[in-house]
């Protein structure tokens, strides 16, 4: 029983320092907390977003692992998820386009001329999909 705990104390512990190496790993190579002091010309409050990005996880993460409940309206939840999924959606979108997916994409299936057609099928896509899968498989 106590081999049991161990393992999968070590295999928690081991995913997340995985999952904690990419998340820095995300912010310091694409330099997202200096373009956003740069861009909001707040470039002397740098270690403010640094220590909010540092309490963000912590406190993300010690609310994931007690699962609270809290009793919210469906319209509250409903601007939270949509918040959610914008910011999730841009994350996404600012990584492809540091990563040039969509030009390279665009090259290999031969619509070279016709990116922005590829964009918004991939949009609407996903957009559709998300749609149906919370409409019918999400209890």
């Amino acid at each position: 029983m106590i081999i049991k705990i161990l393992v999968v104390l070590f295999i928690g512990a081991a995913w997340g320092i995985t999952v904690g190496a990419g998340y820095v790993a995300f912010l310091t190579v694409f330099g997202i907390i200096p373009r956003l002091t740069q861009l909001t010309k707040t470039g002397s409050k740098i270690h403010s977003y640094e220590w909010s990005v540092v309490c963000g996880a912590v406190c993300g993460t010690f609310l994931f692992l007690r699962e609270p409940s809290f009793s919210i309206s469906s319209f509250i939840l409903i601007v939270m998820g949509l918040a959610g999924g914008i910011y999730i959606g841009m994350i996404a979108a600012a990584l492809t386009e540091v990563l040039n997916v969509f030009p390279l994409l665009a090259k290999r299936v031969g619509m070279d001329d016709r990116l922005l057609v590829l964009m918004m099928a991939l949009v609407f896509g996903k957009i559709f999909g998300s749609l149906f899968h919370w409409m019918y498989f999400a209890p």
